[in-house]
């Protein structure tokens, strides 16, 4: 097993190699507005650091998000398009399950909260680092305080909105190293992993006006 794994649904452009058993190389770069421009020099850098040819990668690992529709999709195209080149398969993993993961809470229950802009947060709350309790969801933070009162939180999200979330630990962003190792322990369980949709939960920012006037020649 050699999976490349990738994520792009937050500030965080990361990108991890895992052999079935470790990490074997991973990158990450927080920047929000160049998604496009640093992917696949992540992958490069990577490849490189463990002396592997990109053929050698047997599948492909995405985070579907919940993210904003530009910087999810930069990530997820590149996925579907390693898949096809290289004839492996593309998996899916939710992108707060990966920060739930690597989170440093030794016990649950606790909240995972991401950055969705627009004074909101992408949201779900865990009973530990492997297992979601509820859907993700994209709400403002005053809103759902009294569902997350009293659980430790995590993500970049938590840390915007303190008087949601008073108790923010580690990580502030997803991590590809954490995307690749849950999808390779639940591989190597036999677990199935959902498809590489993208969770927008929310129309994109983009929107054809309305009424607009015809300006071509009829």
């Amino acid at each position: 097993m050699l999976l490349l794994a990738l994520d792009t649904a937050t500030p965080a452009v990361t990108v991890a190699l895992h052999d079935g058993t470790d990490v074997i190389a991973s990158s990450s770069q927080v920047d929000a507005r160049r998604h496009g421009e640093l992917l696949l020099p992540a992958v490069d850098r990577v490849l490189a650091e463990a002396g592997l040819k990109l053929e050698a990668v047997t599948g492909i690992v995405v985070g579907v998000g919940p993210g904003p529709y530009t910087g999810l999709r930069v990530g997820l195209m590149t996925a579907d398009t390693f898949g096809l080149a290289l004839g492996v398969p593309v998996h899916g993993v939710c992108t707060l399950d990966g920060l739930a993961y690597a989170a440093d809470i030794e016990k649950g229950p606790f909240v995972v909260a991401t950055d969705a802009r627009r004074k909101e947060v992408y949201w779900a709350t865990y009973a530990d680092s492997r297992t979601r309790l509820t859907d993700p969801a994209v709400d403002r933070p005053a809103d759902i305080a009294e569902r997350v009162a009293g659980l430790p939180a995590v993500g970049a999200g938590a840390l915007l909105y303190p008087d949601t979330f008073p108790s923010v630990h580690e990580p502030e962003h997803v991590s590809a190293a954490a995307l690749a190792a849950l999808a390779a322990g639940k591989l190597a369980a036999g677990e199935e992993l959902p498809a590489p949709r993208p969770l927008y939960l929310r129309r994109p920012d983009a929107q054809v006006p309305k009424n607009y006037k015809v300006v071509t020649p009829k």
